[in-house]
């Protein structure tokens, strides 16, 4: 009798790759990885939490199939995706980002399948068609009075989800031209002038929070599950980690390193010695996360007389990369420190400089 390897693979949440994991020196995963069994042609799904749990299942399929346990065939019938109405296909698949994605990912996923359903009613999924995709849009702005870019965002989230149960826009016939349009918006920063106000009326807490916040580029979840763990003050370097704590993973998983000016590290320093004990960087009293940041911001330009509408804390995260981007660094460094996942998105903070500074080096090329 052939023998069948078994193998151990995760699954990606976003991009849906298979990544072997590897059998010595396995890392640690987040509770949400998904692990997945291959053996022969079947691919199988855990319903586990943990490197540990997977393995002992595909040691389990080992010996399952060295006893003679072959996986039953699956019978040649209509697959389920034709067969499937639409309410049923969205249950099923929100179930499955609930399983494997973040809350707000989630939230966003149900926003858009719901007007979808409210647009073209409940069908069979194999019966939605090209004018049900195409009337979507037109749907989102007329009766959900929708802006360009929640518009764009939600047709996306549609497309993902057809594409799931093997509809794909190629199936669908819909094309380039047929995806709505937005215009893409240059990324407002702060001016110094402005940081310099701000900064004026924070009190020290504040100020080194905010301080963070642009000196870092990080998140504002980032920021709420950052702990002493994610700062190395010899390399004066933060870092964006797991915090299995609060049950907090970074965005697609994925952790990176910043290096920042050594006067913010020795200030975190002071702040934890002061405080005696670690944990989170920036708690509450109480020490659990504290998720009122911007309402801080805006309080702070209240009394800075700064217009509340020109402070949001992305505003941060965007100064950060322009001014990492005017200063010299290369690109791909700043995409690493983003945590972008393509250069398009970090190309987007590439803004020019204000006159004066352009002017200086004009008249630097020419001076003899």
């Amino acid at each position: 009798m052939r023998h069948i390897k078994v193998s151990l693979y995760t699954r990606e949440p976003i991009t849906r790759r298979y990544k072997l994991v590897p059998q010595r020196n396995k890392p640690d995963y987040p509770s949400t990885t998904r692990f997945v069994l291959r053996y022969g042609s079947t691919w199988e799904t855990l319903k586990v939490g943990s490197v540990a749990a997977a393995t002992a299942e595909k040691i389990q399929r080992e010996l399952d199939l060295l006893r003679g346990w072959r996986p039953s065939a699956k019978p040649r019938t209509e697959s389920a995706s034709k067969v499937k109405m639409l309410d049923a296909a969205m249950d099923e698949y929100l179930a499955e980002v609930e399983a494997g994605r973040k809350p707000k990912t989630l939230s966003a996923y149900k926003v858009s399948l719901r007007y979808f359903y409210e647009c073209v009613g409940n069908k069979p999924l194999k019966d939605v068609n090209r004018p049900d995709i195409l009337d979507f849009p037109v749907f989102l702005r007329e009766e959900k009075n929708q802006a360009p870019r929640s518009v764009y965002n939600k047709f996306e989230n549609l497309m993902t989800f057809l594409k799931h149960f093997d509809i794909t826009g190629k199936t669908l016939r819909i094309r380039a031209h047929d995806w709505p349009k937005y215009v893409e918006e240059e990324p407002e920063i702060y001016e110094q002038e402005v940081l310099d106000r701000f900064f004026a009326e924070c009190d020290a807490d504040e100020l080194l929070l905010f301080e963070f916040f642009v000196m870092t580029g990080m998140r504002e979840q980032e920021v709420i599950y950052a702990t002493d763990r994610c700062s190395d003050f010899s390399a004066c370097t933060v870092s964006v980690r797991h915090n299995p704590s609060h049950g907090w993973t970074p965005k697609i998983y994925k952790e990176r390193t910043i290096p920042v000016p050594a006067a913010l590290m020795a200030k975190l320093k002071k702040m934890l010695v002061d405080r005696g004990k670690g944990g989170l960087l920036f708690p509450t009293k109480n020490g659990q996360p504290k998720f009122d940041f911007l309402d801080m911001a805006k309080r702070i330009a209240r009394r800075a007389e700064i217009p509340e509408s020109e402070v949001w804390l992305h505003k941060f995260r965007a100064t950060f990369a322009t001014r990492a981007l005017w200063a010299g660094v290369d690109i791909r460094t700043v995409q690493a420190w983003m945590g972008h996942t393509d250069l398009a998105s970090t190309m987007r903070y590439l803004r020019p400089q204000k006159d004066a500074a352009v002017r200086q080096k004009v008249e630097a090329i020419w001076t003899v």
